[in-house]
């Protein structure tokens, strides 16, 4: 049973797929958690007492099953490691902060967490993170990515794909991924755009032979 607090938690029905409360303790969001267990549809973010519960959409889901499509092709080409979380909890007690992404890959730390339980600070964040944003987030997701030093963030919007690196605690928007410097960011939301004609595969395999000629004009 989720234990309560002192403090009155308040309730804000958001007009999209979200659900706000407030005043929720560190405590009361760790219980919650626990009762629903890990099988479920919703995600959150939770910030020093604030606590956004959403439900992701099929507009949401289509490009960030695609981004992890891609992703995947980048490292088979390079013949790296990757351990891919999905949308992995990523907390911490002391911070008081903890977000769910839509999905999160280790790369260049792959090989310090091969295998382990995830446990920050004592384990370094993801190398990436993925948001595909198709509703606004009542909460500073940013700002709590910055915190558990997260180096890269990846948000998918409107057809366009932004990414982020962290410098000095702060994301900066960059033309190039941290990651993949190789990357040709732009070309990525065409990629997905062709996948309502083409089919999703079709659109790996084509993103695939991108990354296989890059990679081969830089022998």
């Amino acid at each position: 049973m989720v234990t309560t607090t002192s403090t009155p938690v308040e309730q804000e029905i958001t007009p999209e797929n979200r659900v706000v409360l407030k005043g929720v303790s560190w405590s009361t969001f760790k219980a919650l958690l626990a009762d629903v267990g890990d099988d479920r549809a919703w995600r959150i973010a939770y910030d020093r007492g604030v606590l956004e519960i959403r439900m992701p959409l099929e507009e949401h889901e289509e490009p960030k099953r695609l981004i992890e499509s891609f992703v995947e092709a980048i490292v088979d080409e390079l013949e790296i490691e990757l351990r891919s979380l999905g949308s992995l909890t990523i907390e911490r007690e002391d911070l008081t902060r903890a977000v769910e992404p839509d999905s999160c890959f280790y790369i260049q730390n792959e090989y310090l967490v091969r295998g382990r339980n995830i446990n920050l600070p004592n384990d370094p964040p993801p190398d990436l993170a993925i948001e595909s944003d198709y509703t606004n987030s009542s909460v500073n997701k940013d700002a709590i990515y910055a915190a558990l030093g997260v180096p890269e963030l990846w948000r998918y919007r409107r057809q366009s794909l932004q990414v982020y690196q962290l410098v000095e605690g702060k994301y900066q928007n960059c033309d190039r991924s941290f990651a993949f410097p190789f990357l040709p960011v732009a070309e990525i939301p065409v990629f997905i755009e062709q996948s309502r004609t083409i089919g999703q595969r079709a659109a790996v395999r084509l993103f695939r032979q991108r990354i296989k000629e890059i990679l081969l004009s830089q022998k």
